[in-house]
């Protein structure tokens, strides 16, 4: 048996070589990914690592998610895909609001981590928003946020976008694209080759996030 590793774009992979074996296995736990073959190529490898490549991501989404999305109130907050203690400076605001509270129950409490969420939001948002339709010499007509169970953002036919304030949670690149995704429908109304074709000129391996982003389950950020 021969143990090494290997890289498949920006992934490692823990490669073990088994001549007894007689099919190949992949598996993906706790993040780390591990192949099990017998004695086969360099080439057979490479494409079987691309026949999966959907599959490893989406079990490693579905890990980080599990691991990530979950918080303790009033101990802990859920900022660009990272749990921070509610002492942060990042927790500020939100220390102000839960400190006002006449009533501590559960609904004021994730009211209050609402009210935070979304005001984080706003402002890192719209300064996202604002950068990329800068560089991409885009205009839109109206900025709006609201939090959303089932899409990330929406631009409509005039012009006007609209963001998630859950994105708050997620990673900063999952941001950028979701950001860069709208203004391009500024351009493009649709999701043809042209509009994955300008989402890439400004987002590099925006192929790839928008693959990891489908299985982002929004509905597990509720609450958080």
């Amino acid at each position: 048996m021969n143990i090494n590793s290997l890289k498949f774009k920006e992934l490692t992979i823990e490669h073990i070589c088994k001549p007894s074996l007689k099919h190949s296995y992949i598996s993906v736990n706790h993040a780390k990914i591990t192949l099990k073959t017998p004695q086969v190529s360099k080439k057979y490898i490479e494409q079987l690592l691309l026949d999966k490549e959907s599959w490893i991501r989406k079990q490693l989404t579905k890990l980080e998610e599990k691991e990530n999305t979950k918080i303790n109130l009033e101990d802990e907050i859920l900022l660009f895909g990272e749990i921070l203690s509610i002492d942060s400076d990042e927790a500020e605001v939100l220390r102000d609001y839960l400190k006002k509270l006449k009533t501590e129950n559960r609904d004021n409490i994730l009211h209050c981590y609402d009210r935070f969420y979304k005001q984080y939001a706003q402002n890192y948002l719209t300064m996202r928003i604002e950068h990329f339709a800068k560089i991409m010499g885009l205009k839109y007509s109206e900025l709006k946020f609201r939090k959303m169970k089932s899409q990330w953002g929406s631009c409509s036919s005039k012009g006007r976008i609209t963001l998630n304030t859950e994105l708050i949670k997620v990673k900063k690149k999952y941001i950028d694209y979701v950001v860069v995704h709208e203004l391009a429908h500024l351009v493009h109304m649709n999701h043809s080759s042209k509009f994955h074709a300008l989402v890439e000129s400004y987002l590099r391996d925006s192929t790839n996030i928008r693959k990891e982003m489908r299985y982002i389950n929004l509905s597990s950020f509720q609450n958080n």
